[in-house]
């Protein structure tokens, strides 16, 4: 390889490689929602110039400012994990029947196993359902090449494109060619109802285009180079897409192999040709049997989830062992590696909040996701719910009504601020409306923490960094009807603990903001802090300290012996120790211990 040509191939993962494959096809307008693992490809996109990059409050606004980028006849990318489409589903399923006149790609990144999910749903189904095109990538210079196919199929088929990645093909990394950028479109305005408005009478009109451009699809699907037939052996042949074709190669290199790029609409010409030349046919995918269904209803015999798992993400041992278990070739299961239970960090502004809320009884508390869905695992076990974004707030007033006015307990909603801002807002509207008696606490620390410290609408930065007005929530929520809004300190356990305890009292729709900065901001990390330690001869062993389940605070168990040698009670158990390296000086377990035993050292 020459020097000339070493430069122009970057070690890319599958998420930058999508930036690439977006700023090289001309994109002038991208916009999502962090989530992993789709986070990376924006924060990339970022950094190039000639696109206007956005984090948007939620997916469902991402995919419509794309969209109104393509009606002005650019090349627009909305970005979004699996759960994300759900939110942005409205306006995609509408976006099939007008189409645009700019290219508009949509990335859905899925994430099997649920490393950082609520679910483990197959998008794949929502290409069948909006009758749109999908591609899907093997690898990170497949991922770039797609994105560029993406944006000239849109153009060529007047629709959305949906592109699928995993979390294996987001975050793995290969080589990467860097080509040059396309020329950009220039803006315009083009008034065109009969294609933009879809009242009754032109979207059936739109929805007869959509049976033409189906038909167009399928047509071009037969010739696509993304769906290649890979020659070899015919005793076995195998149909596969995305990161599972990287199993297959690797358990059955041998196979004859129809890789798909395409996964929908499917071929049908080229796979009836394939399963016409193997003995045997094996589909090989993640998840639901989206191809197989599609295949059989074909009326195509083939194996496929009567041996292959539905769930979880696959590898190439467990492809291998599932089809050929007596095989010779050697494939290695996937180690079983310790595990490391999840925590919130050391210091983090959450667990102080969630210390005071575990200690109060007779309450539910209907959580939602982020960081602090942590909370719900012991020693704090202080989350009763969490469904999906936004939805803390209407689960607590559904239940409180169910509940009424003197049933059990109290109901206390808790959601980060991008979270909120996401979707929770009229969810609160929601709440005041109808009277809810219910607790909304929502945890302000400064940043979408979860998926990598992304900015968002509250926190007074835009995608590159630069000041963006940050939106006041306590003003947002007394502008939307509510009276009680109360700003607490979680460090100061003791302050939180008396305003909980208010709140919950009042019978009304009430707002706590639990503000303080993640620990893990730049800013924090550089700030001098104090250092908390314990003086184990004043520990008592009353174990008030390890309840916050802080990361830094350990206990020491200690024999009836060891417990007289070290000059305690026989009785004692043990003790608490901090790991002063640990520590990010939050001073909450400090709060806690009533026997003087955690000391500070001067900030460092």
């Amino acid at each position: 390889m020459t020097r000339k040509k070493e430069k122009e191939n970057h070690w890319f993962s599958g998420n930058e490689a999508i930036a690439l494959g977006a700023w090289e096809a001309g994109v002038q307008v991208a916009s999502g929602y962090p989530g992993t693992p789709s986070t990376e490809i924006l924060e990339n996109l970022a950094a190039y110039e000639g696109v206007y990059t956005e984090w948007a409050p939620n997916e469902k606004v991402g995919l419509e400012v794309a969209v109104g980028a393509s009606f002005a006849g650019v090349r627009a990318l909305a970005t979004m994990k699996h759960v994300g489409l759900n939110v942005a589903a409205d306006p995609l399923f509408t976006a099939s029947y007008t189409g645009g006149r700019g290219g508009l790609v949509v990335i859905t990144a899925d994430d099997p196993e649920m490393h950082s999910s609520q679910n483990e749903q197959d998008n794949r189904n929502y290409a069948f359902a909006a009758k749109l095109p999908m591609l899907e990538p093997s690898d990170p210079a497949e991922a770039r090449e797609m994105v560029l196919r993406a944006f000239a199929l849109s153009e060529q088929l007047d629709c959305p494109v949906l592109l699928r990645t995993t979390t294996r093909i987001a975050h793995v990394q290969g080589v990467v060619p860097k080509g040059k950028r396309l020329a950009p479109a220039k803006a315009s305005i083009a008034k065109m109802p009969g294609k933009f408005v879809m009242l009754p009478a032109p979207a059936r009109a739109r929805r007869a285009e959509i049976e033409k451009r189906m038909a167009a699809t399928l047509a071009l699907a037969e010739e696509l180079p993304e769906n290649r037939v890979e020659e070899g052996s015919t005793s076995r042949g195998f149909i596969t897409a995305g990161t599972s074709y990287n199993y297959v190669k690797e358990a059955f290199p041998e196979a004859a192999v129809l890789k798909l790029g395409m996964v929908w609409p499917l071929p049908e010409r080229l796979i009836r040709s394939f399963a016409g030349k193997v003995r045997e046919l094996y589909v090989v995918e993640e998840l639901d049997p989206f191809l197989e269904t599609h295949i059989r209803a074909m009326g195509i015999p083939c194996h496929g989830k009567d041996l292959i798992p539905a769930r979880g993400e696959l590898n190439s041992f467990l492809v291998r062992n599932a089809i050929a278990p007596d095989a010779s070739r050697e494939l290695f299961a996937p180690l079983d590696l310790p595990l490391r239970p999840p925590n919130m960090c050391a210091g983090c502004p959450h667990r102080g909040l969630f210390y005071c809320l575990s200690r109060i009884k007779d309450i539910f508390v209907s959580g939602d996701i982020g960081c602090y869905t942590l909370a719900a695992l012991p020693p704090l076990s202080a989350m009763d719910s969490c469904l999906c974004m936004g939805a803390s707030v209407t689960i607590a007033h559904g239940m409180a009504k169910a509940l009424g006015q003197k049933g059990e307990g109290k109901m206390v909603a808790v959601l980060g601020d991008s979270t909120f801002i996401h979707s929770g807002i009229t969810g609160l509207i929601n709440s005041v409306y109808n009277a809810s008696a219910t607790t909304v606490i929502i945890l302000d620390n400064r940043t979408t923490a979860m998926t990598g410290h992304q900015d968002n609408p509250a926190s007074g930065a835009n995608i590159k960094g630069e000041p963006a007005h940050a939106i006041n929530l306590e003003d947002l929520c007394r502008a939307v009807g509510v009276k009680r809004v109360t700003v607490v300190n979680p460090h100061d356990i003791e302050a939180t603990r008396k305003v909980l305890k208010r709140e919950l009292a009042a019978g009304e729709t009430s707002v706590i903001i639990s503000r303080a900065p993640c620990v893990l901001l730049p800013s924090e990390i550089k700030r001098k802090k104090p250092v908390y330690f314990t003086d184990t001869a004043k520990c008592t062993g009353c174990m008030a300290c390890i309840r916050l389940g802080c990361p830094a605070i350990s206990w020491q168990p200690l024999t009836p012996e060891e417990a007289v040698a070290r000059g305690y009670k026989k009785k004692q158990k043990g003790y608490s120790q901090i790991a002063e390296v640990q520590c990010n000086g939050c001073g909450q377990c400090a709060a806690l211990c009533k026997f003087g035993a955690i000391a500070c050292r001067e900030a460092r």
